[in-house]
């Protein structure tokens, strides 16, 4: 048995232990019931689980899976605003986000798939150095999506 301070109280009867833990007016948890004997504390439980919900808490909040972020880019493109769009794209994959490029067809544009799919593997290969192709490009309906993740060094 443990007591509230932390201290070793040593091997007691189940009911002694209880008798302790509500002469503290505290819980008796049992902390290792796989040992021999088993090991009991005594504890304010509800206090227990909020301080345990808060580690919780506190170690999603500094897990970070990268965001995902996204760029929409058009068949006809100037040179200049490509090179605009890879370097953001580029930023993004060095801070350790995903990006979902979308190239957007208007009109009839969609006859033409290879011209996006060209131009998305002009970027992939643009921006190789921090990031590799998770999902090759697809069309779905008008848009041709790809998704970027960046790369683990």
């Amino acid at each position: 048995m443990i007591g509230p301070e932390g201290e070793q109280i040593g091997v007691l009867p189940f009911a002694a232990a209880l008798q302790r833990a509500q002469e503290a007016n505290l819980d008796l948890v049992e902390v290792a019931p796989q040992a021999q004997p088993p090991v009991v504390k005594i504890m304010d439980y509800g206090r227990y689980k909020y301080e345990q919900a808060k580690r919780d808490r506190q170690a999603h909040r500094k897990q970070r899976g990268g965001d995902l972020k996204g760029m929409r880019l058009t068949p006809h493109i100037g040179e200049h605003d490509f090179q605009v769009k890879a370097q953001a794209v580029h930023e993004f994959l060095k801070q350790g986000n995903k990006v979902r490029v979308a190239l957007w067809f208007r009109g009839r544009q969609v006859a033409y798939p290879k011209v996006g799919e060209t131009l998305l593997q002009r970027l992939a290969q643009a921006v190789a150095d921090v990031g590799a192709v998770e999902s090759p490009p697809r069309l779905e309906g008008r848009n041709m999506i790809m998704v970027l993740a960046p790369r683990r060094t």
